[in-house]
């Protein structure tokens, strides 16, 4: 059901899962929810990894949340990172919101944005959501559900660890913070610190569901939307969407962006859910620039984004629903083992 969808913000497929001791060469992100170091270097002021296994994929770490533009100067920037960074086979950057207009010449695909432009809270209610938010969002509040800003302090991670362990398999997958720690909760939250606006869904003063926004450069990206699917009548995701266009509204924000608006399935409940909230998809440059002769001839053939981007759509779509059905059997095989 689309209002129990969560997204995070996270890392492709890394050369090195282990955990070694911190060195300068090497960089702490996370993989589907789990730590990896991965190889990296500071190249004009930016941290650049590496990811990848066989093809080593160059990028700024956590590019839409840096500051200013991403690279300012490619030429400069890309052959600085050959003279001295780590080892890699492409480098591949976007531009920001809101420039869409491609303006440079390296090799561009165009990267998809769920965006909800941000004027005013009531253009948003009345002109962009569709009428069974509204219903939703009203049907909340009737329920005793109430959304508000809420301090980053141990019972508010105490409230999302609760929301974690809910489920072991959520959109149709293995819930990747299932059963994490309250230490290992508070550290992934506690990154940029200083631009997170974090909402609360509470019911009876409990939280079941939250939000948590990240701001750069009057762009507000939400890294996390989760809430407790045993209240999904109440409608705590539509409710949370709402209270983050107020807060948005408020703060002078001028675009709330959830990822990207579609993935593999453009039919799917995830897409459906932005759409009937207001979100709409917006296209962006991304560049990738070939650092090796693996690169030229993945980047020639087409296989930079991997093999399954190479697939007819309604195959992966099939194989995604199979998928899905594998890991819910699995789930319920495991919860009657318990």
């Amino acid at each position: 059901m689309a209002e129990m969808l969560e997204e995070t913000v996270s890392a492709k497929d890394t050369r090195t899962a282990a955990t070694p001791p911190p060195r300068e060469d090497l960089t702490e992100i996370r993989v589907q929810g789990q730590a990896a170091w991965v190889p990296s270097a500071e190249v004009q002021g930016r941290k650049v990894i590496v990811t990848g296994k066989w093809l080593k994929i160059a990028s700024v770490q956590d590019e839409e949340l840096t500051e200013g533009e991403i690279v300012a100067e490619p030429a400069s920037f890309i052959k600085r990172l050959q003279e001295g960074g780590p080892k890699a086979d492409l480098f591949t950057f976007s531009q920001k919101l809101p420039k869409t207009t491609p303006c440079f010449s390296y090799h561009m695909e165009w990267d998809n944005l769920a965006v909800i432009p941000i004027s005013s809270f009531e253009e948003w209610w009345e002109k962009r959501v569709d009428p069974g938010v509204r219903r939703a969002v009203r049907k909340a509040a009737k329920s005793g559900l109430v959304t508000k800003r809420a301090p980053f302090d141990d019972d508010f991670v105490a409230g999302i660890v609760s929301i974690n362990n809910e489920a072991r398999i959520r959109q149709g997958r293995p819930f990747w913070h299932f059963q994490k720690s309250f230490e290992d909760v508070k550290k992934e939250n506690s990154t940029y610190a200083e631009n997170n606006i974090f909402l609360g869904a509470y019911l009876d003063g409990d939280l079941v569901g939250f939000m948590r926004m990240t701001v750069v450069d009057k762009v507000a990206h939400i890294i996390q939307l989760l809430s407790m699917m045993k209240h999904y009548d109440k409608r705590p995701a539509n409710a949370l969407v709402a209270k983050a266009v107020e807060v948005c509204s408020e703060e002078g924000i001028t675009q709330l962006v959830y990822c990207n608006y579609v993935y593999n399935d453009p039919t799917s409940s995830l897409t459906e859910f932005k759409r009937r909230n207001g979100f709409e998809k917006v296209l962006v440059p991304r560049y990738y620039v070939p650092l090796s002769t693996l690169g030229k001839a993945v980047l020639f053939l087409g296989l930079h984004q991997g093999l399954a981007k190479r697939l007819p759509q309604p195959l992966v779509v099939r194989l995604l629903k199979i998928r899905n059905r594998w890991y819910s059997r699995k789930s319920q095989s495991a919860d009657g083992a318990n």
